[in-house]
């Protein structure tokens, strides 16, 4: 392959310059012009604003015992029981596998796990719904926690 030729190494060079500085436009200034454009629709007029995505995750036995721990029969009865009538609106539920170590433990658990996502306004009662949620899944399983990670979300219909 032959060299490029010495006037076309300064035009190359701009032009990835350009490039990346393309690319690095700050993201508050997307995100606000993004989120001042959301709006609702018809049958969810105004429902756009200060709303949260929380995502929960529930451990639902060890990864190398598939035959132990929570079963889907459990899970579901779980969802009908403690969270659906609290989030009847919908959710989503994932499948996962993951790690953790528990509190004054040594060893790393690998664990089968679920995770809710929900997206709904931030209100008081739905966080306290949240709340209900982990405290019923840690007295149903024993276990020491359910992660809970909220964020601010622009939502539109």
């Amino acid at each position: 392959m032959k060299p490029a030729p010495s006037w076309l190494r300064p035009l190359s060079t701009s032009l990835l310059l350009l490039s990346a500085a393309a690319c690095t436009v700050p993201q508050q200034a997307s995100l606000s012009t993004a989120s001042s454009q959301l709006q609702g629709d018809a049958a969810h007029p105004d429902r756009t604003h200060n709303w949260v995505r929380t995502e929960l995750y529930f451990g639902t036995g060890l990864a190398d015992e598939p035959g132990q721990g929570i079963s889907e029969a459990q899970w579901r009865a779980f969802l009908d029981r403690e969270v659906s009538p609290r989030f009847p609106d919908g959710l989503s539920v994932f499948e996962l596998y993951g790690q953790w170590r528990g509190k004054g433990e040594q060893q790393i658990e690998r664990l089968r796990s679920k995770q809710i996502v929900l997206l709904y306004p931030d209100l008081p009662q739905q966080r306290a719904d949240i709340d209900a949620i982990r405290a019923a899944w840690k007295q149903m399983t024993g276990d020491q926690s359910v992660l809970r990670v909220t964020q601010p979300a622009d939502v539109s219909f």
